[in-house]
C-alpha cells in the first residue's frame, strides 16, 4: 500500500539525518497515516479511508463530503 493520504495527497518526504560531525545520511519522513471509518450523515453510511491526522482534524470540523468537494477529490463509493 502506498503511504499517501486519500484526501490531501500528502506523501513521503525525503531529507537527511545530520550527525554532530555533520555527516549526512538520506532518510524518509513518513506521514502520520491512520485508517478511519467515517460516518457520512447525508448518505447514512460509513466509509473507510486512509488519512493523515492533520486532515482528520479538518474532517471533524468540515465533514467528509464538504472536504472532498473543497479539495477536488472524488468521494469513495
Amino acid at each position: 500500500m502506498s503511504k499517501r493520504c486519500e484526501l490531501t495527497g500528502t506523501t513521503v518526504m525525503y531529507g537527511n539525518n545530520v550527525s554532530h560531525a555533520n555527516n549526512r545520511n538520506r532518510r524518509r519522513f513518513l506521514p502520520n497515516l491512520q485508517t478511519k471509518r467515517v460516518w457520512i450523515p447525508e448518505e447514512s453510511r460509513f466509509v473507510r479511508i486512509k488519512i493523515t491526522t492533520k486532515a482528520l482534524k479538518t474532517l471533524d470540523k468540515k465533514g467528509y463530503l464538504a472536504m472532498c468537494k473543497e479539495l477536488g477529490v472524488k468521494p469513495k463509493k
